[in-house]
């Protein structure tokens, strides 16, 4: 992601927060990416594009040997900082990874990522800036875009958030421009841009830039222990989820 597609999410830290407890991210996304991540228990985990620091958070918390989350923004990172020692979280957030990063981590976590690169060649350096701290035969686990995706921008609304493709007819194009529009109970939040990707042009870059092996996921309603039953509206989520799972191997 550039540091000019960056400047877009630097206020947006305390609604970042806020969207973990989205019925949609409780119940689906978030218990799903725990899934594929598996047991963290003593790796060296790098939450790319880590926001607020929400997914870092829970790598620490689940006995993570060492997590350090980066993003550009810089709002975005002083939130998470501030979270983390609050909590007591031994988290390290920067705005840089450095050479010491290349080959450091047995798990690379980003979420909602790739739809920010906004050209082909802004891709194909970012997932190669992903796969780059990984060990061989480390593991990404990504949040593309779902590449069928709905595009009728009322379809998640009732999920807390509008998909509006810059032209419909090409929704589904390399590169389209999509709106997205961030509210809740019908409360307007923000508005950031993303850019959709298919899946081959997304496995191409990816193994391009040293992935071995790719695999995707659908994300899958959860019913975490001790919380409330699922929304039942989620099941048409689940049917159509704006966003899928990739997990990859470093070569």
């Amino acid at each position: 992601m550039s540091q000019h597609n960056a400047a877009q999410f630097e206020d947006l830290a305390d609604l970042y927060e806020d969207l973990s407890d989205w019925p949609f991210r409780r119940y689906i996304e978030t218990p799903s990416v725990l899934e594929r991540a598996g047991e963290v228990r003593g790796l060296d985990v790098l939450d790319f594009g880590c926001g607020a620091g929400t997914y870092a958070s829970l790598f620490a918390r689940a006995g993570a040997r060492r997590v350090v989350g980066y993003d550009l923004a810089e709002g975005m990172l002083a939130s998470a900082r501030r979270r983390a020692a609050d909590a007591g979280l031994d988290i390290q957030y920067v705005s840089l990874l450095g050479p010491a990063s290349a080959a450091a981590f047995d798990l690379v976590v980003a979420v909602y990522v790739l739809p920010y690169a906004q050209s082909l060649p802004e891709l194909q350096r970012m997932c190669f800036q992903m796969l780059a701290p990984l060990r061989p035969g480390g593991r990404l686990i990504a949040l593309p875009i779902h590449p069928e995706y709905e595009p009728d921008p009322s379809y998640y609304e009732p999920f807390g958030f509008r998909m509006t493709p810059r032209r419909r007819a090409d929704a589904h194009r390399d590169g389209e421009a999509i709106q997205l529009d961030l509210f809740y109970q019908q409360r307007f939040d923000a508005s950031v841009r993303a850019w959709y990707w298919s899946a081959d042009t997304l496995e191409t870059a990816l193994r391009g830039a040293g992935a071995a092996s790719v695999r995707w996921h659908p994300p899958q309603i959860h019913a975490p222990a001790g919380a409330p039953p699922p929304p039942p509206e989620l099941a048409a989520y689940a049917r159509k989820p704006h966003a899928a799972i990739v997990e990859c191997v470093r070569r």
